[in-house]
């Protein structure tokens, strides 16, 4: 089983206005060089290294190069909705180890866990949902298959927190 990734809660009311500008500025593109970051929010390079250190290790951002799966030929992509018995966190955790697993949540509602697999084809899709039928807890599953990508977007910057009461 794969280490654990560390839990660090880092909640909006650790963060300021800077860190929500570097956020969205590297939404905007996640290429940009911290110089240009820099002149760009007023402060210096080191500043905006540090903060972005600070904010990838606190879990609140990657910057990643994103795919369109279907284009790149992984025919069978698919959003797999998980009912359980048990804890919906150990299954999340056990399937959040596995290499086709792009995105597992715990969710409210009709499903415990949500799960996006990027599957080469229909008979890896099958092996992969096989798997997911044998994890202990897990009751049901609901099958998904991606027919298009329509949109798909990371851009929605961080929310502005309400002014404190004093």
């Amino acid at each position: 089983m794969p280490a654990k990734r560390k839990r660090t809660q880092a909640p909006a009311d650790q963060t300021d206005d800077l860190d929500r500008r570097i956020i969205e500025a590297l939404q905007e593109n996640g290429r940009a060089p911290f110089i240009k970051l820099a002149e760009a929010l007023g402060v210096s390079e080191g500043t905006i290294r540090s903060r972005y250190h600070r904010l990838c290790e606190a879990d609140m951002l990657q910057v990643v190069g994103v795919t369109n799966p279907l284009r790149l030929g992984f025919d069978s992509s698919s959003l797999i909705g998980i009912k359980v018995a048990g804890s919906p966190v150990e299954v999340a955790e056990a399937i959040a180890g596995w290499e086709e697993a792009s995105y597992v949540v715990v969710t409210a509602g009709q499903f415990d866990v949500v799960v996006e697999l990027i599957c080469t084809d229909r008979l890896h899709l099958m092996e992969v949902v096989s798997r997911i039928r044998e994890l202990d807890d897990v009751v049901s599953s609901e099958t998904l298959v991606y027919l298009a990508l329509v949109k798909q977007l990371y851009n929605w910057g961080v929310p502005e927190r309400a002014p404190v009461p004093a």
